[in-house]
């Protein structure tokens, strides 16, 4: 039987957890996650916990902070005066933006904090330095 190798385009159905086991992702109720192995578009542990698998194999990868989502940079944590936001927005504790860069590129940062004259954003990634386990069941090697 045929097994999961770099360059490859598979199909997985996947749950991914924390390590208390509160799922934060699954693609349970819709159609699988398709990506190239190698391609990037994936965690790099994750792809690496493909390769090898099966079709209709199953298995629990756990993937470290550094080939998850990696460490959280206090250069993406960034204090904005409250008068540089556009007037339609109100901004609450939590609250997600997208913030766009002359080149077109957007990043995601959510409200942490809120001053009199002040708003400070992160916009490191929600799961930076956690280690998550992935249920992963190999669909289909396209």
């Amino acid at each position: 039987m045929n097994k999961a190798k770099n360059g490859d385009t598979v199909k997985v159905h996947y749950t991914g957890k924390l390590e208390d086991g509160k799922v934060f992702d699954t693609s349970k109720d819709r159609e699988p996650l398709e990506f190239t192995i190698g391609g990037g578009s994936v965690i790099p542990g994750f792809e690496n916990g493909i390769v090898g698998m099966e079709v209709g194999s199953k298995k629990v990868v756990t993937i470290p902070q550094e080939e998850a989502y990696g460490k959280r940079h206090e250069e993406l944590i960034l204090k904005v005066n409250k008068n540089e936001f556009p007037e339609k927005i109100t901004p609450a504790l939590g609250m997600e933006l997208q913030l766009r860069y002359k080149d077109k590129t957007s990043v995601r940062a959510v409200i942490t904090d809120i001053k009199e004259e002040s708003v400070t954003l992160d916009a490191n990634h929600p799961l930076a330095e956690k280690t998550v386990t992935f249920d992963v069941e190999l669909v289909e090697i396209v």
